[in-house]
């Protein structure tokens, strides 16, 4: 009776294979590789393969620190109670809030273009209608149980996929039929470096890319989220990491080399889908709305995982003692029912800064690049939790069937990697101002653990 008291109050471990698998793809896949690749090609040229294939190594290394680690103890419920327990207190009050700001500010922003995507269709929508409609929707699902994130993720996830796919088959057609662009321009793979070569616009161009790409692989480490709530994660989680390099090769390579194939890199439209474009050229005349479908989902779909994380870390700050206590309670179903309800609120205030914000576009990239800076600090304690686990853990680490390749050169790179992203961040004045705003919640979530630790030492 008393284990059967103790599993009512656990988060249930629910999701299969299959959706650990497709929920890892999906955070892999999103609105930053449909509609900011082509920002990303004009800057760096052919060479944008080489960076989105730098990022995703580094990330696949970032992900298998955080495999083995999570595996060491199945009693983790995310990389924030392993923060906590490697690092410190802090550390776990520090990136556990840290990962809530980042998910829930990118989910109000993936609402804010949900709603864009849906006045494409009807222009005269009222700007509350979609936010409403999307949240309700998505809480619903979220509250049923863990099993209904997974399904939804996985239909989100398969749309995303047919779609890149079908990107790379069109591309291969129009280079195997030798298919010339109304502007005169050769679907030809010599497209790739007869221009410039590899690297048209120097070291620049190259480092400018960096800070474009990598918000395409915010989402990533949410595989370390369903550790807590994946069936047989032994057996899921190194299947689900493992594929990462498989998943980066064919969807992200893949369809930015079809891209440059047809196009030369130099009439790719950095203010537009590189994939409208594409089929576009195929003469696919609803190019635009099937993929305006295809990025609305994208978004929808960033947004359902963004509740989904945001809820899970809610709960385990709760018991970790750094959030009330109230978000620790689950509903009959073994879902974070307190947590969830607060997140989905959070989300509705997009529509009053839709309502008081002149650009709602130049607001949306200026908070989720905030928000990425802050996805970087979250992957340095994700490695630095891996290098304490070494010092703290030698005997589990000895014991791993899952280690980290490279071990300790892999982490030293990862971190020095990291820091070079965040150099690249300050090339730009739109990035740099996001890379100064963000030691203040720093600052803040400083200034939260001083009086949290005051308020517990005068007890």
């Amino acid at each position: 009776m008393a284990e059967q008291i103790a599993q009512d109050h656990q988060l249930q471990r629910r999701l299969t294979n299959r959706h650990v698998q497709l929920i890892a793809i999906g955070g892999a896949i999103g609105t930053g590789l449909f509609m900011g690749s082509g920002k990303a090609i004009s800057a760096a040229g052919p060479g944008v393969l080489l960076v989105y294939a730098v990022i995703g190594g580094v990330l696949f290394l970032v992900m298998r620190a955080l495999g083995e680690v999570l595996l060491s103890d199945l009693d983790y419920k995310s990389f924030a109670d392993v923060a906590h327990d490697l690092i410190g207190p802090w550390a776990g009050f520090f990136v556990g809030w840290t990962y809530y700001v980042c998910w829930l500010v990118t989910a109000v922003a993936e609402v804010v273009a949900i709603t864009g995507y849906a006045r494409f269709w009807w222009p005269g929508l009222p700007l509350w209608v979609a936010p409403v409609i999307t949240v309700a929707v998505l809480l619903g699902l979220n509250l049923t149980t863990v099993r209904a994130f997974g399904e939804i993720e996985f239909w989100f996830s398969i749309i995303k996929i047919v779609a890149i796919i079908a990107l790379v088959v069109v591309g291969v057609a129009l280079v195997a039929i030798g298919f010339t662009s109304p502007g005169g321009a050769r679907a030809d793979p010599a497209n790739l470096w007869r221009d410039g070569g590899l690297f048209p616009r120097g070291f620049h161009g190259f480092a400018e890319a960096f800070q474009i790409a990598v918000f395409s692989f915010v989402g990533t480490e949410l595989i370390g989220t369903t550790a807590a709530e994946a069936r047989d994660p032994e057996v899921t989680l190194p299947r689900a990491i493992n594929a990462i390099p498989v998943r980066i090769v064919i969807f992200y390579l893949g369809a930015l080399a079809a891209i440059m194939a047809v196009t030369p890199w130099r009439g790719v439209s950095p203010e537009a889908s590189p994939f409208v474009a594409m089929f576009s050229l195929a003469g696919l005349g609803a190019a635009a709305g099937a993929v305006n479908f295809v990025v609305l989902t994208a978004a929808a779909s960033s947004a359902n995982s963004g509740i989904y994380s945001t809820s899970r870390m809610l709960y385990g700050l709760s018991w970790a003692g750094h959030a009330p206590r109230a978000f620790r309670a689950l509903t009959a179903r073994s879902v974070p029912g307190p947590a969830l309800l607060v997140t989905c609120a959070a989300l509705l205030t997009s529509i009053p800064l839709m309502y008081v914000s002149d650009s709602i576009m130049t607001a949306f990239v200026a908070v989720t690049t905030v928000a990425s800076v802050l996805f970087i600090l979250v992957w340095c304690v994700i490695v630095v939790s891996y290098m304490r686990f070494r010092v703290l853990r030698p005997e589990l680490h000895a014991a791993s069937a899952f280690r980290l390749p490279g071990g300790w050169a892999a982490a030293w790179g990862s971190l020095a990697f990291f820091a070079f992203v965040t150099w690249t961040l300050t090339l730009e004045r739109e990035t740099w101002l996001a890379v100064r705003v963000s030691p203040l919640w720093l600052a803040a979530l400083g200034a939260a653990w001083w009086a949290r630790s005051r308020r517990a030492a005068s007890r």
